[in-house]
């Protein structure tokens, strides 16, 4: 063989040598659960048992990133059929039994194998807080049911419990801001970026039964029962948070009926309704709550037939009467009903019954507040028979209610909480955020399993996510090396055999 052929391949077989040393030295380097196959998934489920209807969420999330944020999505939905579980409440059994639909739905959508891990929770929010109020030995009896219902399947059951007012706005914000990613950000370079606390958004919650506000006021808290504290990825947050109880969507709409009826009159001229509208309703159904007081003349029971008039004006000025503006303490700042509260600031995030109304009314889309008055008051001018014409498909009973709900909206938003018209630009309608339910039951999972850690997250996962991509970029050059000097020491022989045989 030539020569110059034979130290062609001795640098070959070098070249291959030290390539494979090189590849193995770095390898052995990265740890194997570094770049083991992706982890599998883990579950939550979360019964959010309002005052209205419960619904019943599954969470997933990867099981190596259990304290980053952003990493948790919401797999699937189930509303409970019938209304809330304080309904049942002389017949608790029921509140178990309600429960079933959906526990079986989550049972196709959890592997089995997993299920026994799946933390579990339900939470009671107003409408039980309403029956512990009147009966706290039938509210403890719902609980008992439901917990027994869900006991029966296999799930890391972990309790049922009543919400106050506060958590209930508490972890409410903490979903938004979670979803929004404004407490933490993990950028490209693999480090945990901290936000400031300013960025963080505030939360509108509108229930059945009450309605939360919280957000973060950047200045001292006046009120102590109004302040939560939290400490989040190592920083600390003071927010300001308060539940207005009986101020839920449809304890409010009872209490106006109930404001319009005079003395013992059994008809009632309503001027939210739509004209040409008539229904009935009881005074034990309409007095069936702690929201309404029965006046002291109505011993018996007796039918109220409730007739539309379709009159915006005195139907904004009805609801307005529901509300206390101008009760508060010398030298504060109040919402309504003499309730200390900051002023506004920042972006705010509106919810529940606050997108559902606004949806149908098609005021979603950041329309200014002019807009959004002049869409109610003519949606209110609108007779049953013109509202059930061009919303066919629409639930009589959620059609007749929007005039009312949006005066409501609007009077709490601007009146009660003060969003004049430079501020109502902030507030955003929405239902989700990434593909995932706003409201308390997500911000309720991650605190109790623990999801959000109190201090910052350790750099080493992003280091080393980044280490590894550049080690096996590094490792994928060389093999391609090593490769090429194979073929090229291959090629190298075929070529000497052919010189000799010539």
């Amino acid at each position: 063989m030539p020569w110059h052929l034979l130290r062609m391949d001795v640098r070959c077989v070098l070249a291959v040598v030290t390539g494979l040393g090189i590849a193995a030295l770095i390898l052995s380097l990265v740890k194997v659960t570094d770049v083991s196959l992706p982890p599998r998934t883990k579950y939550g489920m979360v019964f959010d048992a309002g005052s209205s209807h419960t619904a019943l969420y599954i969470y997933q999330w990867p099981a190596d990133k259990e304290n980053n944020t952003g990493i948790v999505s919401q797999v699937e939905a189930c509303t409970v059929p019938g209304l809330g579980i304080s309904s049942y409440a002389d017949d608790p059994t029921k509140a178990g039994i309600s429960l079933k639909v959906c526990l079986d739905k989550a049972m196709t959508v959890i592997p089995a194998k997993q299920q026994k891990e799946t933390p579990t929770y339900l939470g009671a929010t107003a409408g039980m807080r309403l029956l512990r109020e009147q009966n706290s030995t039938k509210a403890d009896q719902v609980l008992a049911e439901v917990s027994k219902a869900i006991q029966a399947y296999p799930v890391d059951f972990r309790g049922a419990q009543v919400l106050t007012g506060n958590e209930e706005g508490s972890f409410g914000w903490i979903t938004v801001n979670y979803l929004l990613q404004t407490l933490i950000k993990f950028s490209f370079t693999g480090e945990w970026i901290h936000l400031p606390a300013a960025d963080t958004v505030g939360a509108l919650d509108l229930g059945g039964a009450s309605t939360q506000i919280a957000f973060f006021p950047g200045r001292t808290i006046e009120d102590n029962s109004t302040q939560a504290l939290f400490k989040l990825y190592g920083s600390n947050y003071s927010i300001y948070t308060h539940s207005y109880l009986c101020y839920g969507q449809n304890q409010v709409l009872k209490k106006l009926i109930a404001s319009l009826r005079e003395d013992n009159i059994t008809s009632i001229s309503h001027p939210c309704y739509p004209k040409g509208y008539q229904m009935n309703i009881t005074t034990a159904s309409l007095y069936d709550s702690p929201c309404i007081p029965a006046p002291s003349t109505s011993i018996q029971n007796k039918t109220l037939t409730v007739e539309g008039m379709g009159i915006p004006a005195k139907c904004r000025s009805a609801i307005q009467q529901l509300f206390n503006f101008t009760a508060c303490s010398p030298n504060r700042t109040c919402g309504f009903n003499g309730v200390y509260q900051p002023p506004e600031r920042g972006q705010f995030y509106a919810f529940s019954g606050y997108y559902s109304v606004f949806h149908f009314l098609n005021l979603t889309s950041g329309q200014p507040l002019s807009t959004v008055n002049s869409t109610i008051w003519d949606f209110c001018r609108k007779s049953w028979k013109e509202l059930q014409e061009e919303f066919p498909e629409q639930n009589r009973i959620y059609l007749q209610n929007y005039c009312a709900a949006g005066f409501y909206i609007l009077t709490i938003l601007t009146q009660g909480y003060k969003f004049d018209n430079w501020m109502w630009q902030n507030i955003h309608f929405r239902q989700q955020v990434a593909n995932t339910d706003m409201g308390w039951s997500l911000g309720y999972m991650l605190n109790l399993t623990n999801m959000i850690p109190a201090e910052v997250p350790s750099q080493a996962k992003g280091q080393k996510f980044v280490f590894w991509i550049i080690t096996m970029l590094i490792v994928g050059l060389l093999l391609a090396l090593v490769l090429w000097s194979i073929v090229a020491l291959t090629y190298q022989r075929q070529f000497a055999n052919y010189e000799t045989i010539l």
